[in-house]
């Protein structure tokens, strides 16, 4: 079903506006009053990483008059495989700026307001408070759900999408639409009802993403915010397209609101009809940004004992002497350790770990050390290996903190 137009117009085009958004004009169901609309228009993009960078990009093409940009991260050299807004001499600027830049560079009359803050409780209602629509081009679960919850509070539609490895999901969200407009409320929350267990999804920073992907799934919000903005079209209300990007198959699946009372948090399962909730939600693209070290924490500091990198860098040295003995186990995936290892550790997957079958190859005999990318997967499979009798520690920050304490040589990822 359609919706009405979400901006009201703004005043007429210039001559030259009508050159630059022409073949907007040409279309019969946007036209000049729909590009009024456009530039009258206030967008909060969550999220200048993957999904928010081509998002970004078409926004401001298509003469949105106001973007924000929330990014609390720096570029790194490894988002530019997929964040297009970024290039080589942006690594280690603030994201916000370096795609303020980037849209500048389209249309340097678009008000760019830089968010460049980490949302959390006490600020996210301020900040997209002020915007009519918010894209949420996030990628860990607890932005996600703070980003709808306060969306939801506000009362504000919510274009959303999510990427991993080959696989994509996009949809409108509408928690508390205005009263008597007919538009059907659904969440976030209607489709995955709670965040999945710490650690049970896999971040992009390990499992990897198809760069030109997420290029579809962000053009692709943006064509929804377009539609929203300008009350054009259906947008994917009650609807979640699906992407199997290896198959180049698009499946939609339907989705009924309802099964949740604003801003939720009980994690009661939808109604009959919605989508699937396997809270397997894949990952995607951004604030913090597609490299969330392992995605959530999962432990406290006391949980499993943990060791510093810079003393298993000196530990490792005494066993090369034969003055230690220990087994350092790596258990990240193999795509992980052909990026950059650890010298000298024992790979077995956090899965074989966890479902018993790894166990046997960590000798009885000696204390274990794991690690992986952060520290939180290692976590897990501390507390796997200690359960079975073993004494376990796990390196403290991962191979994140190897690298920035040990041998800043070494790639990062």
């Amino acid at each position: 079903m359609g919706v009405p137009p979400l901006v009201e117009p703004g005043p007429p085009l210039t001559t030259a506006q009508v050159e630059r958004w022409s073949r907007h004009l040409l279309l019969p169901a946007l036209g000049e009053l729909g590009q009024r609309r456009l530039r009258a228009a206030r967008v909060c993009v969550v999220g200048a990483g993957g999904l928010g960078a081509p998002a970004l990009l078409y926004l401001a093409a298509a003469g949105v008059g106001r973007l924000g940009i929330v990014d609390h991260d720096d570029v790194e050299l490894s988002n530019l495989q997929r964040q297009v807004v970024h290039g080589r001499a942006d690594v280690g600027r603030a994201k916000t700026e370096s795609a303020r830049d980037a849209v500048h560079r389209i249309d340097d009359d678009v008000d760019v307001v830089l968010h460049h803050v980490r949302l959390d409780a006490a600020t996210v209602d301020e900040v997209l408070g002020g915007y009519d629509l918010v894209l949420d081009g996030t990628d860990n679960f607890p932005t996600r759900y703070l980003v709808n919850d306060a969306c939801v509070r506000l009362g504000l539609p919510e274009v959303w999408g999510s990427v991993y490895r080959f696989d994509a999901q996009v949809s409108v969200f509408w928690g508390r639409p205005p009263q008597g407009s007919g538009v059907p409320a659904v969440q976030l929350r209607d489709l995955f009802p709670a965040p999945p267990p710490p650690g049970s999804v896999p971040s992009c920073a390990e499992g990897g993403v198809l760069g030109a992907l997420v290029g579809q799934v962000g053009s692709i919000m943006a064509t929804e915010a377009v539609k929203l903005i300008t009350g054009t079209g259906e947008p994917l209300l009650g609807r979640v397209l699906v992407l199997d990007g290896l198959a180049a198959r698009w499946s939609e699946v339907p989705l009924r609101g309802g099964a949740h009372a604003p801003a939720a948090t009980d994690g009661a399962a939808p109604t009959d009809g919605a989508a699937p909730t396997d809270d397997a939600a894949p990952t995607d693209g951004a604030a913090r940004t597609d490299d969330v070290p392992d995605d959530l924490p999962a432990v406290t500091p006391d949980d499993v004992p943990t060791i510093g990198a810079l003393a298993l860098a000196e530990r490792l040295r005494a066993r090369e002497r034969g003055e230690d003995d220990f087994t350092l186990v790596d258990v990240r995936e193999p795509g992980e350790r052909a990026i950059v290892a650890i010298p000298g550790a024992l790979a077995i997957p956090l899965a074989d770990l966890l479902d018993g079958t790894g166990l046997p190859r960590v000798p009885g005999d000696r204390p274990v050390v794991l690690h992986c990318r952060s520290g939180v997967r290692s976590a897990q499979a501390a507390r796997a290996v200690r359960a079975a009798g073993r004494d376990v520690a796990h390196l403290d920050g991962g191979v994140l903190a190897w690298v920035r304490d040990v041998d800043p040589s070494l790639p990062s990822y």
